[in-house]
């Protein structure tokens, strides 16, 4: 049960009620859920979120298995265990290799791809370091371009968005799924 009341479809305001008719009938075709049903409390950000995610999520100019991995690090990254839950079966559906999953399930920092190892290199050094050295972003840079390299940034900073919407939430993985993450930071 999340640490907040989700927003009834009963219950709502007009403004809630304008974004969340626009969620059903626009590109995602689904009531918001997860970060977005948090969001709902805050309509104006539930609508931006949602925007950012379509450019990002379904409409990036990344092939859908470095999108994925990228997700994946970044919700480990942050203990996010309804990120994970909700993208690690789109991951095997994109192609992400099982060693790649649980090397990044397990924290580990060595992938055979290597346009996977770029991306956690940059990653890492963003989320733990809060900049990216030189040499990494030249590696990100020549594979994805500077457009890439932009668009890579935000989607690790989107996705660590919605992991910390997530997790102040409480919002746990769906009923009847076990966690699949085993955390690496202390709660309270």
């Amino acid at each position: 049960m999340p640490r907040i009341p989700l927003v009834a479809e009963a219950d709502m305001t007009a403004e809630q009620r304008r974004v969340y008719d626009a969620m059903i009938g626009g590109q995602r075709k689904s009531a918001p859920v997860g970060p977005l049903a948090v969001a709902m409390h805050r309509p104006a950000l539930a609508e931006a979120m949602s925007a950012l995610g379509l450019v990002l999520r379904f409409n990036s100019s990344f092939e859908p298995r470095l999108r994925e991995f990228t997700i994946l690090l970044t919700g480990r990254y942050w203990d996010c265990q309804f990120e994970w839950a909700s993208h690690e079966g789109e991951a095997r559906k994109a192609g992400l290799s099982d060693a790649s999953i649980e090397t990044l399930r397990a924290g580990g920092s060595v992938f055979a791809a290597a346009d996977e190892q770029a991306i956690h290199d940059y990653g890492m050094e963003l989320l733990a370091r809060h900049f990216a050295s030189d040499a990494t972003y030249r590696q990100v840079q020549a594979l994805f371009g500077t457009a890439g390299a932009v668009e890579l940034t935000g989607l690790i900073g989107y996705y660590a968005m919605i992991a910390l919407m997530l997790n102040a939430a409480e919002f746990e993985v769906p009923v009847g799924l076990v966690p699949p993450l085993s955390t690496t930071q202390q709660r309270r």
